[in-house]
């Protein structure tokens, strides 16, 4: 499925100011910027029913890394793949909508344009009796799974504790850097 053949869009500074994102976002730390992927495609739905998207070479890496745990019964489940620049612009906006403050929330989501879920290689993975999104994943066979075999199939754990980029710890966030 390709999801349109326009170039890829990146970070605009008009939307980042829109949200109060400050200037100086992403030069201390230096945080890299993802275009959006124009080509995508299904994966299945997510935790919460919802199909999700990866770029062609990521979505056969998935699906091979996948069938290989499930071989080892280890059930690796997406939570969310591709997320547009627009969607992570409306996750911020919900967070701010609830009252949370801009400082706090770039502590936890990284501003549209920054997001490796943009490029289509980056899924957030959950397993069967763990909490999704929380660091307790860390705990479950699955991420100790991912540990030793992820790398077979490209994907890597981005943020790890004390990462050079300052975001927040993440177990469940893996990234096939398909350049």
């Amino acid at each position: 499925m390709t999801t349109d053949t326009q170039q890829p869009r990146f970070a605009d500074p008009a939307l980042l100011a829109e949200l109060g994102i400050p200037p100086e976002y992403g030069t201390d730390p230096s945080l890299a910027t993802y275009a959006e992927a124009t080509d995508l495609a299904e994966v299945g739905e997510n935790i919460v029913g919802r199909m999700q998207l990866l770029t062609p070479a990521t979505a056969d890496a998935w699906q091979a890394m996948h069938t290989a745990a499930k071989g080892e019964e280890i059930e690796l489940l997406i939570v969310s793949g591709f997320r547009s620049i627009d969607y992570q612009a409306d996750l911020i906006r919900s967070k701010l909508d609830s009252g949370q403050f801009i400082e706090d929330i770039l502590k936890v989501n990284v501003a549209p344009g920054y997001s490796q879920h943009h490029t289509g290689d980056a899924v957030d993975i959950a397993t069967p009796g763990y909490k999704p999104l929380l660091e307790e994943f860390e705990e479950s066979p699955a991420f100790g799974w991912l540990h030793e075999n992820a790398v077979q199939y490209g994907f890597m754990m981005s943020y790890p504790r004390n990462n050079p980029e300052g975001i927040a710890y993440e177990p469940w966030h893996w990234y096939r850097n398909s350049i």
